[in-house]
């Protein structure tokens, strides 16, 4: 039920928070998928295997929702479905979502509603915690 002011009525933050919607420009997306997969195909060939360290896991301990990301997409970029999934399973999406962006030269916004982001990372986050121990 939506409350009424002077100004007209007004609905409850939760629905304007779930109906909100994050608007993604295309191109950069474009360019950003690109340098990811080419990134995670040549940072395996290089010497020492370099990885990012996560920040706030190094600081405090706790791995945050991306903790995994790079090990998972290299492993998703030579072929280990299992290792990109026990490293971290977003990779897998970050992955095919860096391919669909990357062919999909007509549009020009991806949108996507911000309850599934805020939702994705949640269940990331949950998942990271549960893979180091602390949940």
């Amino acid at each position: 039920m939506a409350l009424s002011t002077p100004l007209g009525p007004v609905e409850p933050l939760h629905r304007r928070v779930m109906a909100a919607r994050l608007d993604f420009p295309l191109r950069p997306l474009r360019y950003v998928g690109t340098a990811m997969l080419a990134l995670g195909a040549a940072l395996p060939h290089l010497p020492g295997n370099p990885g990012l360290p996560c920040p706030l896991r190094s600081v405090t301990g706790v791995p945050c929702p991306f903790c995994g990301l790079t090990t998972s997409v290299k492993a998703v970029l030579r072929g280990d479905g299992h290792g990109a999934w026990a490293a971290n399973p977003f990779g897998l999406v970050l992955v095919a979502l860096a391919v669909f962006v990357a062919v999909r030269p007509r549009w020009r916004v991806l949108s996507v509603p911000s309850a599934v982001v805020v939702a994705a990372v949640a269940v990331s986050w949950v998942f990271e915690l549960h893979r180091y121990h602390f949940l």
